[in-house]
């Protein structure tokens, strides 16, 4: 009964995130770049590429976890690897935790794998709940490159049916992070990062952090359209805005991997997020926009 319930909301997620309205600002239409007039080079010297967790990408971007667990996931999961694939990106899967509960429903997440291939990078993820064997059967599950650990306290406590106890979170990633070196990367889920919360990732151990800023995918809003017994329209602009959340983790440690995210949805929008200090972007909600109004292609 409880993974049917998993499923129904992992298909209803999807589906509320295709209703949502609010237009939240990440606030990078704020920022201003000069134009560089004498740059002192050609086009043709131009490198996109870089080094993300030890694997050379062509471009600082990848495809951010989104979903997984249903007949329908495992469909859009892997028109998402088709594109990863495309364009050597990699790509996040979503939660984990319905296929580590349910064995059917590891088809809709290993199919990232079996479509992205070898030597792409692929990222697992589960919540900041997890253990090590946790951690290590996800791992297995998709023969991911990299851990996500998301960290989704304002969904959690919109949601009815959200876990609500978040005292064991930092000491879990800590933990999470001494079995796995150099594999973490710590995320939020649109809400944004503060640099106090920064500096306690970085002090865990996490190998990257995504800041997730808020003006992207909205989920209190996703869990407002799911409810029905209350109303959390006020705080659909909770949140520290991407631009903010990536000056706040660049303060908080000059080192750390840094990925922007919350928002993304432009080449401007990567361009600024990298000169505010961000290494790497990812993009989910616009990516999924076009995906399931457009088509794969």
């Amino acid at each position: 009964m409880e993974d049917n319930m998993r499923k129904q909301r992992k298909d209803e997620h999807i589906e509320r995130f295709l209703q949502t309205e609010y237009q939240g600002n990440n606030l990078l239409s704020d920022v201003y770049v000069e134009t560089n007039s004498l740059p002192g080079l050609a086009d043709k010297d131009v490198d996109t590429s870089t080094i993300f967790l030890g694997q050379k990408v062509d471009f600082p971007l990848y495809i951010n976890a989104m979903t997984g667990g249903t007949d329908l996931s495992e469909e859009i999961n892997s028109d998402l690897a088709y594109i990863a694939r495309t364009f050597n990106l990699p790509m996040a899967v979503g939660s984990q935790k319905i296929a580590l509960e349910d064995e059917a429903a590891r088809k809709s997440f290993h199919v990232v794998r079996e479509v992205l291939g070898r030597p792409h990078t692929v990222i697992d993820n589960l919540g900041a709940e997890a253990d090590e064997e946790m951690v290590r059967e996800a791992m297995a599950m998709i023969e991911a490159d990299a851990i996500g650990i998301h960290i989704n306290v304002s969904q959690e406590l919109a949601m009815a049916e959200g876990d609500k106890d978040f005292s064991r979170f930092e000491e879990n990633i800590r933990r999470i992070c001494q079995a796995f070196p150099g594999k973490v990367i710590a995320k939020e889920v649109g809400f944004g990062l503060s640099e106090v919360v920064g500096k306690k990732l970085v002090e865990a151990g996490v190998a990257a952090i995504d800041v997730s800023g808020y003006g992207g995918t909205n989920f209190v809003e996703i869990e407002d359209l799911r409810a029905f017994d209350f109303d959390y329209s006020e705080f659909y602009s909770w949140g520290i805005p991407t631009a903010k959340a990536i000056l706040n983790v660049r303060r908080a440690s000059e080192e750390v991997c840094l990925i922007a995210s919350g928002g993304i949805k432009t080449a401007s929008d990567i361009v600024k997020a990298i000169i505010l200090g961000a290494d790497m972007t990812a993009i989910s909600g616009e990516l999924l926009r076009f995906l399931l109004f457009g088509g794969r292609d």
